[in-house]
């Protein structure tokens, strides 16, 4: 294999598809990154087995062939040459050499026939939408997905297409957050899948706010979306997640609709002096006013007042501060209505005027 390339357009797929090569891996293969050139294109492949990223671009190739090669240290390489450099990347037995005006590197190969290959994706469900709609979806919901949790159906992000709609729902446990997109679909029965947090968090570093096309592809175990260049693909988490639609509080208490931004920065402010370990912050509620306080063990305290649009009984209750605050960081109103029905209920946040967002919060005893 031998081609000759431009620093940056080589760095450009390296870097789309190097984000699921770790460090240090069980198996040496998947530290490397899989490079195939053909005639008219080359392409470029990593995966960490749950995961695999592939990126093409059309160039011209001196000798076809492939070879996996260190990820990391090829990227490197490259990234700290001029800009503007021109790169020939030669393969030749166990060893390829990477040469760009004086500058020589010899890097050590692996077969690349020993690189792992996910499973072929047998689409039963297919989807195409705009990249930008696909990140607001993702970006809406994925930080209440749970992380390192025993119900390990809750490490990942649920999507479910029902009808016209694609549906995001992310939950701990704690928290939850759900948000709605209209897509053309044609399915029969509601589709349920649930992809893993690592493949969410690469899914978003690739999407950009683009109306490029991405193609969404469900098969029963993976998910592939298609992007233009790059194609990535996760394995589904095996589990059924749960019954969501029960734990969404009826809106059908005393409204309080209030300034999103300010109820945001005040309970950043008010959080400071809460509790390291729980962030906890207590709500007191009356008409036409909001108190946030909080305190900690040193005797420390705060306290916030903000104007609200309420009218209903004094109300007292505790939430943790983070669940709020990344909630309301999510909603690009600019006011938002919580609906709490009394000191022992879940608050329900939505973006006022719109049910496409919708985000709940248990309470904390404090």
């Amino acid at each position: 294999m031998k081609f000759e390339i431009t620093k940056e357009d080589l760095l450009r797929p390296l870097q789309q598809v190097s984000g699921v090569v770790e460090r240090r891996q069980t198996l040496p293969i998947l530290s490397n990154v899989l490079v195939v050139a053909d005639a008219e294109r080359i392409a470029f492949t990593a995966t960490d087995l749950e995961v695999e990223l592939h990126a093409s671009l059309a160039h011209a190739v001196a000798t076809p062939g492939k070879a996996t090669l260190p990820a990391r240290k090829l990227m490197d390489i490259c990234r700290n040459l001029p800009d503007g450099a021109k790169i020939t990347l030669a393969v030749e037995g166990e060893r390829a050499t990477l040469r760009s005006g004086r500058s020589r590197f010899t890097l050590a190969t692996l077969p690349a026939e020993d690189f792992p290959k996910v499973d072929e994706v047998a689409s039963t469900q297919s989807v195409s939408l705009p990249q930008a709609t696909l990140r607001q979806l993702i970006d809406a919901t994925h930080f209440a997905m749970a992380q390192q949790d025993v119900r390990y159906y809750l490490n990942g992000l649920m999507l479910e297409l029902a009808g016209s709609r694609l549906r995001a729902v992310a939950t701990d446990g704690h928290r939850l957050s759900l948000a709605d997109i209209e897509a053309d679909l044609q399915i029969e029965e509601p589709v349920q899948v649930i992809v893993p947090r690592k493949g969410i968090s690469e899914l978003l570093r690739l999407l950009d706010e683009s109306d490029e096309p991405a193609q969404i592809e469900l098969g029963s175990n993976h998910i592939r979306v298609t992007l233009p260049g790059m194609v990535f693909t996760s394995k589904l988490i095996d589990g059924r997640f749960p019954d969501y639609e029960r734990v969404i509080p009826a809106d059908d208490g005393q409204p309080i609709t209030t300034d999103c931004g300010a109820l945001r920065q005040a309970l950043l402010r008010t959080s400071i002096l809460s509790n390291e370990k729980y962030r906890g912050i207590r709500f007191q509620l009356e008409a036409g006013n909001l108190r946030i306080l909080a305190h900690n063990p040193e005797q420390e305290e705060a306290e916030e007042e903000i104007e609200v649009d309420y009218s209903g009984d004094s109300l007292e209750i505790g939430f943790n501060a983070n669940y709020i605050i990344d909630a309301l960081s999510a909603i690009r109103t600019e006011r938002v209505v919580l609906n709490i029905t009394d000191s022992s209920s879940s608050c329900l946040l939505t973006p006022d005027g719109s049910e496409t967002c919708r985000y709940v919060v248990m309470p904390m005893r404090l």
